[in-house]
């Protein structure tokens, strides 16, 4: 990305923290079981019928299915009951929905189908290098291993050399004081764990460009002669730079005290407290997951209206600020305000 250009961020259904794709819920309804549940500009969830280059998205709010739909008055549908609980949630990414789903009793076609594409996977291996190098430290003390991604440490435990593998599946097994047959599913835990972790963390890096153009934009509208009169909208300002640093700072540093508690736990590594370390994480999926959806969404919007710096004057982007940006505000406020209550 040109350093001076910002550019819609999109992932797969899968990987978005904003997207829900319905395929993955039990509906009744073939027409909504091919489409979308996302979050609008506004931070509100509505269904996804149809997106195209040339004319859009088409967006139906939920509680405007049933007249949409021709389902029977009088009683509620099945899928609007679901849809209901589904637009609730703070975001959609993979690790606050196998959460939150669970918690709302919404029911699903496949757990285990909640997972990041392999492809997020690859654009995430400079983050789990930090998770994987410990775990190689403990098997291979002395070798050179050519290691670069979680997949290449994997492997290594289904080396076709049977002796080799076990060796090194006795070795973790002892570390961590279980038995062998427990080790690949603490490797499969302790894969799926940190991999949250280093998609939070990349989420919330490739912000870090919105943030700066999106502040950067307030300055001119502070100094523009008629638009520094409006005292409203000075408040307005001042609300959006301390929602957006704010609520980016308590994600950066809970994340950090996330990594610093996994390089602890390295020093006496046990099955309990990889759990606990694992426990602690997951609390804060739903809270993260839903900050950092809030904020995708918001920056999303920002670049799609000013993809440079030189798009739009300040009285367009006082008006943005106004009528776009502070939609939703609040709800990012009481995530962060969540992210304090949980220590």
């Amino acid at each position: 990305m040109n350093e001076n250009e910002l550019k819609i961020i999109e992932d797969t259904d899968m990987d978005s923290l904003f997207i829900l794709p319905l395929s993955i819920v039990p509906l009744q309804t073939p027409a909504l079981r091919s489409s979308r549940m996302v979050k609008n500009g506004r931070l509100q969830s509505v269904i996804e019928i149809f997106r195209d280059t040339q004319t859009g998205s088409g967006q139906v709010d939920v509680e405007d299915l049933p007249t949409m739909m021709g389902w029977e008055e009088g009683r509620v549908h099945p899928d609007l009951a679901i849809l209901r609980r589904l637009a609730l949630l703070p975001s959609y990414d993979v690790y606050s929905l196998r959460i939150s789903l669970r918690a709302h009793k919404i029911p699903i076609n496949d757990f285990e189908g909640l997972r990041l594409s392999d492809e997020k996977m690859k654009q995430l291996t400079q983050y789990m290098v930090m998770f994987t190098r410990p775990l190689l430290q403990m098997i291979y003390t002395d070798s050179q291993i050519d290691v670069s991604s979680y997949e290449d440490l994997m492997r290594l435990f289904r080396d076709p050399d049977i002796a080799r593998a076990r060796d090194r599946l006795e070795k973790l097994a002892n570390q961590l004081k279980v038995p062998i047959m427990d080790v690949p599913r603490f490797l499969e835990d302790y894969g799926d764990t940190f991999m949250s972790l280093s998609y939070y963390r990349h989420c919330l890096d490739r912000l870090e460009p919105y943030f700066t153009a999106c502040l950067d934009a307030i300055a001119p509208i502070r100094k523009h002669f008629q638009l520094m009169q409006d005292a409203n909208l000075m408040r307005t300002c001042t609300s959006i730079e301390d929602a957006i640093n704010s609520v980016a700072a308590s994600i950066s540093g809970r994340l950090e005290v996330f990594e610093k508690r996994t390089k602890q736990m390295w020093t006496n590594i046990t099955q309990e407290e990889f759990q606990a370390v694992k426990g602690m994480i997951e609390r804060y999926h739903v809270v993260m997951g839903g900050a950092l959806c809030g904020l995708t969404v918001k920056m999303n919007a920002f670049a799609r209206n000013f993809p440079h710096p030189n798009a739009g004057g300040p009285v367009r982007r006082a008006d943005f600020l106004v009528t776009e940006m502070t939609q939703g505000i609040d709800l990012i406020r009481q995530i962060e305000r969540r992210f304090q209550s949980q220590g």
